[in-house]
């Protein structure tokens, strides 16, 4: 009998708990989400409805009352998920409508909070700042770059190093260039825009020959690049972006030539083009955005594919730390596809200040960056490669910036008999780079 009666005990207890879990009505939830919502009680909201729709009560109201409880924490990305399901239930709302638009934009998704922009009313469009088309960016930029190894270099004697002799040696040294750059961007639609670089890079070597004693000599390159890229957003979450990078050039440099018995040096001019075309997608979804882009390029008269995959990481759902890994690979024309790079990259972002710092480790030949609006198709090969930056804000429309970039580069030292390369030997030296410039935003 006390066995049977504890029986009844136990089952009683059970019955009533899962009663009290099953008590949740909706005039219930609603006012308590309200409640907690005019308190401020952001965690507790949070939590409370997530216990409402364990019991399969949800609606309009709660959902917009969540998203407003994580934006309040600063977790947009989160937020924005929760906007767009109230949203998607009644578009009415322009203080809903307001709420999605920086949700999505703090949290790292600028070019979908502009798309449903294009859909919101004058009246809020105006409040928001938002032009549905126009010029929305403009930005100057100017750098510097060295080469800490210059007087290092030329110290060292690499002809008799390599034992030249008779034969015709040859290097150029990485002595400095220097690179203006404007950056244009405007919107078509809310839902698409493009962006124009326009940069020009002189570059300056001495030239160190070999033949009948040393020589030296300076060697001048000028280089231009076109860079053009648009972008749209397809449906909620899609973003696809092709560019093309058209690159330009000559480099004048001394070559060594015989006439009878006479050894002279005569002036030469080199013109190049190379071009980069990119395709890039990614997608969000929630705290992360993987992505994946291909390039095909000819540089030097190489044609290549480097293909790209990365995922971007927001751990705390904004922009206040992300992080992103990347991996390269390459595909010549005569070799089959393989590993080129890794990189990993990231922002922190610090009251009205950003900081973004980005790492590449590999064997970096004619390496493309950014969709082709970073293009390393100078001489050498880097194996790493560090950058960091700093953008803060000056008043409401404008932000400077300032970089600081350093790799190192292997060149080689070529030695030439009867005008065929015969040896080499290879050198290293040290490239730092500084930068400054200002964005206007419209």
């Amino acid at each position: 009998m006390q066995k049977r009666s504890g029986l009844i005990v136990i089952f009683t207890l059970l019955f009533l708990s899962v009663q009290a879990q099953q008590t949740l009505n909706f005039p219930e939830v609603d006012k308590k989400s309200y409640d907690l919502y005019m308190n401020g009680n952001w965690k507790e909201l949070i939590q409370y409805a997530d216990e409402a729709r364990q019991q399969g009560i949800d609606f309009f109201y709660l959902q917009a009352r969540t998203g407003i409880a994580y934006y309040n924490l600063k977790r947009y990305r989160t937020a924005g998920r929760w906007f767009r399901k109230a949203w998607e239930n009644d578009h009415s709302f322009e203080w809903l409508q307001e709420y999605m638009y920086y949700s999505l934009l703090f949290g790292g998704r600028e070019s979908e909070a502009y798309k449903i922009a294009g859909n919101f009313s004058p009246a809020l469009q105006e409040k928001i700042g938002f032009s549905s088309n126009g010029v929305t960016r403009a930005g100057v930029e100017i750098g510097y770059t060295f080469n800490s190894d210059l007087n290092a270099l030329k110290r060292l004697n690499h002809g008799q190093l390599v034992n030249v002799g008779e034969n015709y040696g040859e290097a150029f040294y990485l002595k400095n260039y220097h690179f203006e750059s404007f950056d244009l961007s405007h919107r078509l639609a809310p839902w698409v825009s493009i962006n124009h670089n326009f940069t020009y890079i002189g570059i300056m070597r001495d030239q160190i020959v070999d033949w009948s004693g040393r020589n030296s000599f300076p060697a001048k390159t000028s280089q231009y690049q076109y860079f053009l890229n648009p972008h749209a957003v397809i449906g909620n979450k899609w973003n696809i972006s092709p560019s093309l990078s058209y690159i330009w050039g000559s480099y004048a440099y001394r070559y060594g030539a015989i006439s009878g018995n006479r050894r002279f040096f005569g002036n030469a001019e080199i013109s190049y083009n190379d071009f980069v075309f990119s395709m890039a997608t990614w997608a969000h979804y929630g705290n992360f955005a993987p992505g994946a882009e291909l390039n095909l390029a000819n540089i030097s008269n190489e044609p290549f594919r480097q293909y790209s995959g990365w995922i971007t990481i927001y751990p705390f759902s904004n922009l206040s730390l992300y992080i992103t890994p990347r991996i390269y690979l390459k595909h010549k024309q005569d070799q089959d596809i393989g590993y080129n790079a890794f990189g990993v990259s990231g922002g922190i972002q610090l009251g009205p200040v950003h900081f973004y710092g980005n790492y590449l480790n590999g064997e970096m030949e004619n390496f493309i960056e950014s969709a082709g609006y970073v293009v390393s198709n100078f001489p050498g090969i880097s194996k790493e490669k560090f950058s960091g930056s700093i953008y803060f804000p000056t008043g409401k429309s404008y932000r400077f910036v300032f970089r600081y970039l350093t790799q190192d580069v292997t060149e080689s030292y070529q030695v030439y008999t009867n005008y065929i390369k015969t040896d080499r030997l290879e050198y290293n030296y040290g490239k730092h780079t500084l930068t400054g410039g200002i964005i206007w935003s419209f």
